[in-house]
């Protein structure tokens, strides 16, 4: 057993110089210089969110043919027209942006509900939506994203004080989650959805080269 722990012993050693010739452990990777921060980067994030799906949002407005905006997916009589979907995409902007400006909102039609809205108008609502918005996101830093707002009551009573940012992510969210119900009536009518026609565009000025 000795001669066998000896025989280990020396073996390994005799493996060392081999090792610190390169033979076997590659040399540790030289330490990377941290990415240069960018200023207000939770911001950042945030507007570059809402204006990503901001564009496939007007996109999805523009590109419908109005003949598709009363269509409906499935027969449950609750779901909502395309058109519908678009008001209530609207009305929830209105809401969290001025909720998240402190103030009320200038909204003065509820487009959800409304009867015989065309396209040209709901187009247009969409853009003054967005645009409502975008003084929101556009005027937003670091510092004013945590301060504390408290939206008015609701029909649930008194809300609570919340981030202005955790306003304003909201609404991101609930635009991708919208949009991804826009994508089912479009796809449901044999087109194709903002994003998609914008990646394949993408995709084809690539290929040639630009």
């Amino acid at each position: 057993m000795k001669k066998f722990l000896c025989s280990v012993l020396l073996c390994g050693i005799a493996a060392i110089p081999a090792m610190a010739q390169g033979g076997a452990a590659a040399p540790a990777a030289a330490p990377q210089a941290p990415a240069a921060v960018t200023a207000d980067p939770l911001s950042t994030f945030v507007k570059n969110s809402f204006n990503q799906i901001s564009r496939n949002l007007i996109g999805s407005a523009e590109q419908m043919p109005e003949a598709n905006y009363n269509m409906k997916i499935g027969t449950m009589p609750e779901v909502r027209t395309f058109g519908s979907m678009l008001g209530h995409i609207i009305d929830a902007n209105y809401l969290f942006c001025s909720q998240a400006k402190g103030e009320a909102s200038p909204q003065t039609v509820r487009y959800e509900t409304a009867k015989d809205m065309t396209k040209d108008q709901l187009v247009k609502a969409m853009h003054d939506a967005i645009t409502y918005c975008s003084s929101a996101y556009d005027s937003l830093t670091d510092a004013t994203a945590m301060q504390m707002l408290t939206p008015p009551a609701g029909p649930a009573g008194p809300a609570r004080a919340q981030l202005r940012v955790a306003i304003l992510i909201r609404n991101v969210g609930h635009n991708n989650e919208e949009y991804g119900n826009l994508v089912g009536y479009f796809r449901a009518a044999n087109l194709v959805p903002p994003s998609t026609a914008a990646a394949n565009a993408a995709a084809a000025g690539r290929g040639r080269g630009n």
